[in-house]
């Protein structure tokens, strides 16, 4: 047994790859964003290469799964794993599956292979502040801690009420602290703030100094220092929200401030954007008001951070609710009884489940307070068969059942996660797989699929001695996973067949001199000249693909219904976009007809929304398409030299996020 010699694929294997081209989609889209957000930056100072990062990528999977069949004496049989991790490789390498962004950018690195930050490959958490009165700033902390490593995190307001905040002890000693500039001293700055409000400990100063400046580039994860500004003001909105409440039991609205407060500080500090969604009652009006700007003006800076939800029941009457829907999306819908008893709607109740408390941010993932969850994205429509697919379900639930091996540090997390070793194998391309072999079809790769899936999960259980996992499928809305592999993502229809999707790059990198020599039009970002250019891409996505002006809110409910029916055994991530003239009005029929069906929905109002400067799309006609396209020569990036790429973190999604103007 050696437990020192690290898992490596053969070199005469990956060496037939170099040359290969990669299948990516969309006309350049795909290979733009794959050198843009997961092509890390090498130890020789340039970038790597697909074949490189798949490589990376699987010998990180692998090697997970060698530690721990070691570590227990369970006979690691190095030929057969070389011949698994090579079909897992071609798989990864032709797109037929791919693991979520933040398996492309951490397996394999020193996050997991040298820091053991496991958790970095998860995609979503759930938290619950159920227990504040025992450790009140707890569920806070996990969220930031979380959120710094780029993981979604959903909350509850549970424990509103519970907690009467005791403010700080003016009359004691202040304490000094000075903040170390890691995520672990930013998370560790809050705790104390919050333990000060709910024990009565001394007032806390802090000192900021040692914080790198803003600019700095970060190792390891990518992207520039934010600087100390965030976490000072991050202290600041805090302190204004826990003053108020002194002497008081902490209100609904003061726990989810402060999530939003963490959620808005990540977004400022070296990530592009955090995730978060909060769950509250149907009937309580303080929380369904949390997003009108009209009664909490104060909240407009901040309360976009989180998508919010309420947990609806069966039976209940949805007709006040809905009516804010037609206004702006919001509330989601959540049903917990029917995430906590059912696996797949179409199998009998299993009650499984009946510990889990709420949902990731775009309600993929039934979670229990505490838990992670990894997930995976399969692409149906670059298969020529069935068979061909259910040989892609094996590669990528192991790739998502290794990432539990990884254990985290957080006690709590661990525990569930390694009672639950819960996994979401997703599918993207639906509204594609539709338009080439229909929807009879589809139920059939879904069911057979799932039913071979579960028989994969005893045989690799029983093969690592741990636990199966208690579910293992869903739909995820999906965003530039799906891009690079040339789908629509997860089970959503696309606005338009022909589009340009815009992306957006430093004006620096050395991506453009390559785009610019293959025709593709790039501009200076609109309000960001002097450091960002935009670079259009047409799209087609395909014959026969149709369109959400096609397809009526009835149809996509009834879609998510069937991949919940014969597919997801947690949930189908669905955000329905409605006609608020035409269909607005049934919105609260709908809901009571699909409550059976189904275990979370949200809602998008179409809005005539009117054109404005460099939208990330923009529909354009067949004849436009056909003309952009001609006048582009082939793309080469080569190897791209030098550039630190920043991650998307989280869920990287184009559509569970929601972001309107105030509630009227």
């Amino acid at each position: 047994m050696n437990q020192e010699r690290p898992f490596r694929l053969s070199d005469n294997f990956v060496n037939k790859y170099k040359r290969k081209k990669a299948p990516f989609g969309f006309n350049g889209l795909g290979e733009l964003v794959y050198n843009r957000t997961y092509s890390r930056l090498r130890a020789d100072g340039k970038n790597e290469q697909w074949w490189e990062t798949v490589q990376r990528v699987v010998e990180g999977t692998f090697n997970m799964q060698k530690k721990h069949i070691d570590l227990h004496g369970l006979g690691w049989n190095a030929w057969k794993a070389q011949h698994t991790a090579q079909e897992m490789y071609d798989r990864i390498f032709n797109m037929k599956f791919l693991p979520p962004g933040r398996g492309l950018w951490a397996m394999g690195t020193a996050i997991t292979e040298e820091k053991g930050l496991f958790a970095a490959l998860n995609n979503c958490a759930f938290v619950s502040t159920e227990n504040v009165i025992q450790d009140f700033s707890n569920p806070f902390c996990f969220l930031m801690d979380a959120s710094m490593l780029g993981v979604g995190v959903g909350f509850d307001t549970k424990g509103a009420g519970t907690v009467i905040l005791k403010g700080p002890n003016r009359q004691r000693r202040i304490e000094k602290c000075e903040i170390p500039d890691t995520r672990e001293g930013w998370v560790e700055s809050v705790r104390l703030l919050l333990d000060s409000y709910s024990m009565g400990t001394g007032e806390i100063e802090f000192d900021y100094s040692i914080i790198r400046s803003a600019g700095v580039p970060i190792k390891g994860f990518g992207g520039e220092s934010s600087g100390p500004q965030p976490l000072m003001d991050l202290h600041l909105h805090i302190r204004e929200a826990l003053d108020a409440e002194i002497g008081q039991p902490i209100s609904l609205t003061a726990i989810v401030d402060i999530m939003n407060l963490i959620g808005k500080c990540v977004v400022s500090g070296n990530v592009r954007r955090t995730a978060e969604i909060v769950f509250g009652d149907a009937d309580n009006d303080e929380y369904l008001d949390l997003k009108n700007y009209e009664v909490n003006p104060r909240r407009e800076s901040f309360g976009w951070t989180s998508n919010n939800s309420i947990y609806a029941s069966i039976g209940m009457d949805y007709n006040a609710s809905a009516d804010r829907v037609r206004i702006n999306g919001e509330p989601g819908y959540a049903w917990l009884k029917n995430m906590q008893d059912y696996g797949r709607m179409a199998d009998e109740p299993n009650f499984k489940d009946r510990r889990a408390m709420g949902g990731n941010p775009c309600l993929e993932q039934t979670l229990e307070s505490h838990e992670l969850c990894c997930l995976v994205e399969t692409f149906p429509t670059n298969h020529d068969s069935l068979e061909d697919y259910l040989n892609t379900l094996k590669y990528a639930y192991l790739y998502a059942k290794t990432v539990t091996l990884g254990q985290t540090h957080w006690a709590e997390t661990n525990r569930v996660m390694l009672r639950n070793r819960r996994i979401g194998c997703s599918m993207s391309g639906i509204a594609q797989f539709i338009a080439n072999r229909g929807v009879g079809e589809l139920q059939t790769w879904m069911d057979t699929g799932y039913h071979h899936i579960q028989k994969l999960d005893k045989e690799y259980s029983d093969w690592m001695a741990i636990p199966r996992s208690i579910k293992t499928t869903s739909i995820k809305p999906s965003g530039t996973v799906s891009l690079l592999a040339g789908s629509t993502p997860g089970i959503h229809f696309p606005e338009s067949r022909y589009y340009i999707r815009r992306m957006r790059l430093g004006i620096t990198s050395s991506l453009v001199p390559s785009l610019e020599k293959a025709g593709y039009k790039i501009e200076p970002a609109f309000g960001s000249e002097d450091t960002t250019v935009v670079v259009d891409i047409p799209v087609d996505l395909g014959e026969g693909v149709r369109t959400l002006d096609e397809v009526s809110m009835w149809e996509q409910l009834s879609l998510a219904a069937l991949a919940q029916r014969y597919w997801a055994d947690n949930q189908v991530s669905c955000t329905v976009t409605f006609d608020p003239e035409t269909e607005g009005s049934q919105i609260a029929n709908a809901l009571d007809i699909f409550q059976y069906q189904l275990k979370g929905v949200s809602f998008l109002p179409r809005l005539e929304a009117g054109a404005y400067q460099q939208m990330p799309y923009e529909a354009i006609e067949e004849e436009t398409y056909k003309d952009l396209v001609s006048k582009l020569s082939k793309l080469n990036f080569g190897r791209v030299k030098g550039e630190e790429i920043v991650i998307e973190r989280f869920c990287d999604n184009d559509v569970c996020e929601i972001d309107f103007e105030p509630t009227v």
